[in-house]
């Protein structure tokens, strides 16, 4: 055993309070698909100006991915999650005291900086303080925790707003972050001098930067996977899922909110299974780049039949879009291997990296849906017409991606 592993009751309570940041950080991400017909009534947005609100989450979030990651590294996930979450608890309120766009816009940037280390914190401490065949399971669970966020988004934050308004329900989710931040301070041991280091991945010294990870062959493959496939899913469910089934479907907002509410208790429960299958799914060598191969396909047929079902079926356009993200939880796996894929010293790192391509996807898909929809729209198709063809361009991308990643060897 490694001599940083923590005893099982310290491994449980730290996974517990680092989960508690991670579901808020996941409420806070999603929440724009349920306030979007709020928001887009109260303030006059058009689907560029959605895409481009939510995507500012993922705009702040992707931009401290690489520095985060060398702060993991060096001063541990404690102290480093403690400084980020400070500037979300800023975010939820300057999104609160918003009174145009703009202000909306800087408030989610704020929130997506805010929380981008909620879990990367906890995987760069799980690298060092678990057991290596446990770690694909924690990336699950803390996945099932973020899902559990999701949930929360949808019914539950539509039950609230006749209550308290949005603008009252962003002031409560910064109260629970700070909530949040004093369990952490709590209950997270702090960063250990780490032991000296044997050589990196491709020669590269412990305190190295990033140009041995972005070179290596193994996150190269894996990295537009992350981007389109990945980061285009995380785009769908926390915001095209809801116009697709206003739009295309013709569902109530009501109606709409109850589809992400199952969509998003769905992808808990295949993530708990994930972290339930993958301790057996390792000893059997099944290896994630193989389960990838093997089942990404599956996604392409789901997503090309809801595409091209449009509104045929406006009944099942929340089951379809379900499975489409459920199936697309396979690419999940790759983040973990990629983490394993490099020495325990640049684990923050190579997490942060890859975490950032995957930011970085749900930018560029959230928006660049949005501009396609407007691009159709003023070529003459109507709404439903241009989200579906919107939604084929980027189903072509995340096969292309698929190919590329295919090609992937582990180290």
């Amino acid at each position: 055993m490694h001599p940083d592993t923590l005893p099982r009751r310290q491994a449980i309570a730290v996974f517990v309070a680092f989960a508690l940041a991670y579901l808020l950080s996941a409420l806070i991400r999603a929440i724009t698909a349920t306030l979007a017909p709020t928001l887009v009534q109260e303030f006059q947005l058009r689907s560029a100006d959605l895409g481009l609100l939510a995507g500012g989450y993922f705009l702040g979030f992707a931009a401290m991915q690489l520095p985060l990651g060398r702060w993991l590294d060096r001063h541990g996930p404690r102290k480093v999650v403690l400084l980020f979450l400070l500037a979300a608890v800023a975010g939820c309120a300057a999104f609160a005291a918003a009174d145009q766009f703009a202000g909306l816009l800087v408030g989610r940037i704020l929130c997506g900086m805010g929380v981008s280390a909620c879990l990367m914190a906890p995987l760069t401490g799980y690298r060092r303080w678990y057991p290596k065949d446990q770690l694909m399971r924690a990336n699950s669970w803390m996945l099932m925790v973020g899902a559990s966020g999701m949930v929360a988004s949808t019914l539950p934050v539509q039950w609230l707003m006749p209550l308290v308004g949005w603008r009252g329900i962003f002031l409560a989710l910064g109260a629970l972050v700070v909530l949040s931040m004093l369990i952490i301070r709590w209950q997270v041991p702090a960063w250990k001098a780490q032991e000296a280091a044997g050589p990196a991945a491709d020669g590269a010294a412990p305190d190295a930067g990033y140009a041995a990870i972005w070179r290596h062959p193994y996150f190269r493959r894996l990295a537009p996977l992350g981007f389109f496939n990945y980061g285009g899913m995380v785009a769908l469910q926390t915001l095209w899922a809801g116009p697709w089934m206003t739009k295309v479907a013709g569902y109530s907002p009501a109606q709409a909110a109850t589809g992400l509410f199952w969509l998003n208790l769905a992808m808990l429960v295949t993530y708990w299974l994930w972290g339930m299958a993958n301790p057996w799914l390792s000893r059997r060598g099944l290896s994630a780049e193989k389960l990838i191969r093997q089942w990404m396909p599956l996604n392409f047929v789901l997503l090309a039949i809801l595409i091209i079902a449009g509104g045929s079926y406006s009944a099942w356009a929340g089951v379809l879009l379900s499975l489409v993200c459920v199936s697309c939880t396979v690419a999940a796996l790759a983040q973990p291997a990629v983490g394993m894929a490099f020495p325990g010293h640049m684990a923050g790192r190579a997490l942060s990296a890859y975490n950032l391509v995957i930011f970085a996807g749900v930018f560029a898909v959230q928006w660049g849906i949005g501009l396609l929809v407007d691009g159709f729209k003023a070529g003459g198709l109507l709404e439903a017409q241009a989200l579906q063809a919107a939604f084929a361009v980027y189903g072509a991308t995340c096969v292309a991606a698929y190919l590329v990643a295919c090609k992937a060897k582990a180290p």
